[in-house]
């Protein structure tokens, strides 16, 4: 065993990848970020003590987000920089450091004199015994590393979207306080399991903080989404694809080559940002360019233009690959042999190089034709929230079913496909995340005119679901939010997935069906809590599960 490796739905035989990552990264970049991930507790270590007498710092605040979000599965494969980043941390514990002894303050005596204070890096160490040691299998208890193993992939889904709010100016004292507590929490021994319990669902709270003050950041700075139909096909002029979560970006990008002749096409994730007025508006942000994140292998290749990668899940590019000179990374993205293009002073990227490139591109090759619609987050449900519920109450809509969360390349996820074609035609689907891409150019129709898939956008934009739900109880003056006809058969793979799942128990949503697969992080008694409280539970077939929720 050189690695080891739970966090998301691919990982082998559902149990742990040991020698290599499904996903595709090394033994190496998976034991830097386990490193990583232990020297970023150090630093919350004297940042949480410093928050308690008004000392913050911004560069910290943005190092706890980024530096985190860097481990998600897919988000970056370059152990150079992470091994970068890991120095870098070490530097930053030492600042904190010498500012809390200034300060005359005494640092918590549970971690005084740990290697949580003590830990030097200097690339040469032996990476296999240090992740032993900082890792997963730090924790001997099956139980206990299930919990711990919750709670900090609950907080990489709050580091991802803490981190698109803080590139918009938007940040939360009190959620940095819990980030850096959990943090701890799951290297502190004298924690019991039940403790362990609260927090997670604790983080699930902080889940739903994080994901109203990314929509609140987005909708300040873009306007309220809009239904809107994306085209899906290719114009003539050459083109560059972004791809990815961070909005800031693609407006900045769309900044810089308004007037050069480029279009701009979305691809995955950034799909939704054609449903925001100040995006939108943009005449050469001509449509969305193919599917989920995990057909980048053609579809960059198809493209032909640069490629700007934001923070998306990363498939490593084949040997024979063309494309690797056309892409380029922001923020906690990167891949060995992609140009990481890095912000100024003020936040700001300069894409010059990415737009004197789209010059000499030909345009995209098409791939498909037509047009999809999206753009029914929280705000827009309720601007035709009176026709939503006349549909309920005339019995036109039976039920509404969320699949939301994320698509990925296993062949059981064709279960998705096959349950939405499947659905009563009375049934609307809610969906957020690229696990629409499932089921979303299958032309399943309307209701009424309400189409039948409605689309909020990104995975964050999960929290539009809850959002309505907890609209609809009080319109129909429901006892409970589980007494609404909406069904719960979310899809996951990585843990801004695990961020969702976790604020949706907080909310007291019952009965959720997670698939393809239940996370093999979670350890048989933690899952028969889980089902006990809350009825979480697995998938089995379409056919089945169908009537298991329309019975």
């Amino acid at each position: 065993m050189s690695m080891f490796c739970f966090q998301c739905q691919e990982t082998a035989k559902n149990q742990g990848c040991t020698v290599m990552g499904v996903c595709g990264k090394n033994d190496t970049v998976s034991n830097l970020q386990d490193v990583l991930v232990f020297v970023i507790k150090g630093i919350a270590n004297y940042s949480s003590q410093l928050r308690k007498i008004g000392k913050t710092y911004e560069n910290v605040n943005k190092f706890l987000y980024e530096g985190i979000f860097v481990t998600i599965t897919n988000a970056n494969f370059d152990g150079d920089e992470i091994e970068e980043r890991i120095k870098e941390g070490i530097e930053m514990r030492k600042f904190l450091k010498s500012e809390l002894e200034a300060a005359g303050v005494s640092l918590d005596s549970k971690f005084e004199g740990t290697e949580l204070t003590t830990f030097e890096f200097t690339g040469n160490e032996n990476l296999e015994e240090l992740s032993k040691r900082k890792g997963v299998l730090r924790t001997e208890n099956e139980d206990v590393r299930s919990l711990r193993e919750i709670i900090l992939y609950g907080l990489k889904g709050i580091s991802a979207y803490g981190f698109h709010a803080f590139n918009l100016g938007a940040e939360d004292a009190e959620l940095y306080d819990f980030y850096e507590r959990a943090l701890l929490a799951t290297e502190d021994n004298g924690l019991t399991a039940e403790e362990l319990t609260a927090m997670v669902f604790e983080t699930g709270k902080y889940g739903v903080n994080v994901m109203a003050l990314l929509d609140g950041a987005n909708t300040g700075a873009f306007g309220t989404p809009e239904a809107t139909e994306v085209n899906i096909g290719v114009g003539k002029n050459p083109g560059i694809l972004i791809s990815g979560h961070d909005l800031k970006d693609i407006k900045d990008l769309l900044e810089q080559t308004e007037g050069t002749g480029i279009d701009i096409y979305t691809h995955s994730e950034m799909l939704p940002a054609h449903y925001y007025p100040e995006l939108k508006k943009y005449k050469h942000l001509v449509g969305n360019y193919g599917n989920a994140w995990y057909h980048q292998l053609t579809e960059f290749e198809s493209f032909n233009g640069p490629v700007v990668f934001t923070t998306n899940c990363i498939v490593p590019p084949r040997p024979n690959s063309t494309y690797n000179h056309r892409i380029f990374t922001l923020n906690a993205a990167g891949q060995p042999g992609w140009k990481k293009l890095k912000a100024d002073e003020n936040g700001k990227i300069d894409f010059t190089e990415v737009i004197e490139l789209a010059k000499t591109c030909q345009p995209p090759t098409e791939i498909e034709t037509g047009k999809i619609i999206g753009g029914f987050a929280h705000g827009q449900v309720f601007a035709v929230a009176d026709k939503v519920v006349e549909a309920v109450k005339t019995g036109a809509i039976k039920k509404f079913v969320v699949m939301s969360g994320c698509d990925a390349r296993h062949k059981t996820r064709s279960y998705y496909t096959e349950f939405a074609e499947k659905l009563p035609k009375d049934v609307v689907i809610l969906t957020s995340g690229c696990a629409k891409f499932r089921y979303n150019k299958l032309g399943l129709g309307d209701i009424n005119g309400i189409p039948r898939v409605l689309d909020a956008g990104q995975c964050n934009d999960s929290y539009s679901w809850a959002v309505v739900a907890l609209k609809l109880k009080e319109i129909f003056n429901a006892n409970d939010i589980n007494d609404l006809p909406i069904e719960f058969n979310v899809a996951w793979y990585e843990q801004k997935a695990v961020i969702v799942l976790l604020a949706l128990l907080y909310l007291g949503i019952k009965n959720i069906h997670v698939g393809p697969t239940l996370p093999a992080f979670i350890s048989p008694n933690v899952a028969k809590l889980l089902n006990e409280q809350f009825g979480l539970t697995g998938i089995t077939n379409v056919e089945d599960d169908l009537r298991a929720f329309f019975s």
